[in-house]
């Protein structure tokens, strides 16, 4: 492949909800653009950026993968990326390397959770977007009615840029309302420019207007030149409708059906090369050296700097680490410095990736996104730079786990083993943690969700050739308090030489649900000395981590440090952060202390007849439904559903709609559990606590 300037390079994270045809589509135009000599199928196994065993035995994405193409001139660089929410890390991870994304969205099913997601998405890294409504051949397919939906849901800055010419069976390809030309595809997938089909021309002159009417819009020049001449040429449209994408006051939407025939997708490489932001087009912030946040061009000469955003943990080639470079250039056999670990990485070949398929390149310049394989100690996040101008980006920040398995290895054997092999999965997934529960001495995996960990184990065995049990998974409960209290915790202890003294004052107060805990310096007088009270923190910080009921972290309160006494000889830190925790457990008897548990925001999809089992049961785990939406012949019904009632979900739910039932589900916020179900938990869990101990001893 050529060497391309970041001008002639695209970026683009292929993003929506599962099933909408991801990536089949950029199998699509992968296929159109001639970087693969056949249309890879997601069915069996053959679709370039779904190479992982798991990915092709479950048939779906698991984790991102990037796929380079040249088209006109051009690099565009796909970065295909799952549609299931417990997989969104991997969708930000993309969007992070990306200076665009393409949210794809199902002709039939329209707006759905996870193209909000990937809006959401997008909008946090300041992305211009493309929406291609895609699956139009399938049967109750609606251009139309999905297009009102993307714009109710998205607001009016979405307009088309094609129209669709016919739908169902009768799709045959798209008007390019810029130019107003036609452009079907016949059955072998040839795509002929003509003249608009009459039948169509009527809506396609409306929406002409309307296009022409949004791009006048955004520019005062070509406004007054609309009001003269009531319409705008082609040339007089583009660069400003460029500008508008790149400025995201306009959203692009365009119509496909990815499949047998590929109807459509050559308009959508032209789109992307003519619309879509070149690598150049936005300056990186990185931290320099000296702390300061510094705007770096995308120049090739520039100083080194490239982030990390997906590292893939191979059997056979080893670590594979996928690198996007703002600045500078990464050169083979060059020596880079890992700015977050201090430490120079080595490195061998560099390639342009399409899928598992690396192909070797001298170097990536600025702009560009390229492979690197067997760095030893790199991990997504990183940014890699020059030693003697080093400089870093903010880290890949993804979302906390939900939920959270105790595993054990199947084998006495692979005690030793499970840790290594744990580390490896947590390298290429960072939305995966594991560690081992400091009271029950259990060892603990934690996802987005249980087909998430499943996932996660299997790679484990496949790869590691380590088997381990999964045991119910642990819902996050959370303890807090109720009222305000004050409190004393006094340490004195006299032996041989000099003892030990320390006394504190605090006031306890409850906060607001998501604030965690503030400690605030109320001491004046010197009643305790500034360098202790840090000390005192401390004891209260490592103490509420073990709750007080039940052995849950206590949150969202407020400790006010407010008096208290030290001795000249016997007062010491030590001293001090034991006086905290004994403070800390005197305010939790007159605090009213409670127990939280996790509210989840539920997302249930199933046909229309089973919604009333559906609506019984979720209201029978707690369930408050919120509301119900329509889509093609499907509803969606929302519910905040405590997760404690949500653990074993997906086997009722098969069972409940013989498997045409699908759920999202994402943690909402927090809130008091019922007072039996407290009892029943704390008993539980000193049930627990104490069969750890007895095995202790």
């Amino acid at each position: 492949m050529k060497q391309y300037p970041a001008s002639a390079i695209r970026n683009v994270a292929v993003a929506g909800h599962n099933g909408v045809g991801k990536t089949t589509l950029v199998s699509a135009l992968l296929h159109e653009a001639g970087a693969v000599n056949r249309f890879g199928r997601v069915d069996d196994g053959s679709a370039p950026t779904d190479f992982d065993p798991e990915e092709i035995e479950r048939k779906i994405s698991i984790g991102l993968a990037v796929a380079a193409l040249e088209w006109k001139k051009n690099k565009i660089n796909l970065i295909d990326t799952p549609g299931y929410g417990i997989f969104t890390s991997e969708m930000i991870c993309a969007m992070r390397a990306a200076d665009a994304a393409l949210i794809v969205v199902d002709a039939v099913a329209g707006v759905e959770v996870q193209t909000e997601k990937a809006w959401q998405v997008a909008e946090e890294f300041g992305l211009p977007k493309m929406i291609v409504v895609n699956r139009m051949d399938r049967e109750n397919a609606d251009g139309g009615r999905v297009m009102d939906q993307i714009q109710k849901k998205f607001g009016r800055s979405c307009v088309c840029v094609e129209a669709a010419i016919g739908k169902e069976k009768g799709f045959r390809g798209a008007i390019d309302l810029i130019g107003m030309k036609g452009f079907l595809t016949d059955d072998t997938g040839k795509t002929i420019e003509g003249p608009i089909p009459q039948e169509f021309a009527e809506d396609a002159a409306t929406l002409h207007e309307a296009l022409v009417e949004m791009v006048a819009e955004g520019d005062d020049s070509l406004m007054e030149t609309f009001f003269s001449q009531g319409n705008l040429t082609e040339e007089q449209m583009l660069p400003a409708l460029r500008n508008s994408i790149r400025e995201r006051k306009i959203v692009p939407v365009l119509f496909a059906a990815a499949g047998d025939h590929e109807r459509g997708v050559e308009k959508i490489l032209d789109e992307i090369v003519d619309l879509l932001p070149g690598a150049d087009s936005f300056p990186a912030a990185a931290i320099g050296k000296d702390g300061k946040t510094d705007v770096l061009a995308c120049d090739p000469n520039g100083p080194v700097a490239a982030i990390v955003f997906k590292t893939i943990s191979d059997p056979f080639t080893g670590r594979l680490t996928l690198f996007r470079v703002h600045s500078g250039t990464i050169k083979a056999d060059g020596t880079y410095w890992n700015v977050n670990r201090e430490l120079p990485e080595r490195f061998g070949p560099v390639f342009s990736p399409l899928g598992k398929q690396l192909n070797p390149v001298p170097e990536v310049p600025a702009g560009d996104i390229g492979v690197i394989a067997k760095l030893k100690e790199t991990l997504t996040g990183d940014t890699l730079s020059a030693k003697e101008k080093p400089y870093r980006f903010p880290a890949v920040e993804v979302p906390e786990p939900a939920i959270s398995f105790s595993i054990e290895p199947k084998s006495k054997g692979d005690e030793d083993k499970i840790s290594i092999a744990l580390a490896k999965l947590t390298e290429e997934d960072p939305s995966l943690k594991f560690h081992r529960d400091a009271d029950t001495s259990e060892l603990l995996l934690s996802g987005a969700g249980q087909l998430h960990v499943e996932i996660a184990v299997a790679r484990m065995k496949r790869k590691s050739n380590v088997e381990v049990i999964l045991h119910p998974p642990k819902v996050p409960y959370r303890e807090t308090i109720t009222r305000a209290a004050e409190a004393h915790g006094r340490h004195k202890k006299q032996t041989g030489g000099h003892g030990q003294f320390a006394d504190c004052k605090i006031r306890v107060k409850p906060l607001p649900r998501g604030s965690d805990f503030e400690f605030v310096d109320d001491i004046f007088g010197g009643s305790i000395p500034r360098n202790y009270i840090p000390a005192v923190e401390k004891g209260i910080q490592d103490t509420r981590k073990k709750g007080y009921l039940a052995g849950y972290p206590m949150v969202d309160f407020r400790v006010e440090l407010f008096d208290g006494q030290y001795h000249d000889v016997d007062s010491s830190e030590m001293a001090f952060k034991i006086a905290g925790s004994l403070a800390y457990k005197d305010a939790m008897e007159k605090a009213k202390p409670t127990i939280l548990e996790p509210i989840m925001k539920v997302g249930v999809r199933a046909p229309q007849e089973y919604m009333g089992d559906l609506m019984g049961d979720l209201t029978s785990r707690r369930g408050r439904p919120s509301g119900m939406d329509q889509i093609g012949d499907d509803a969606v019904v929302k519910a905040e559903v405590p997760l404690s009632e949500m653990l074993a979900y997906s086997a009722v739910l098969r069972s409940l709609t013989q498997g045409r039932g699908s759920f999202t589900m994402e943690l909402s916020h927090y809130e008091e559990l019922p007072r039996p179900l407290q009892e029943k938990l704390i008993a539980e869990r000193a049930k627990l606590l104490h069969k750890a101990d007895a095995d202790a001893d």
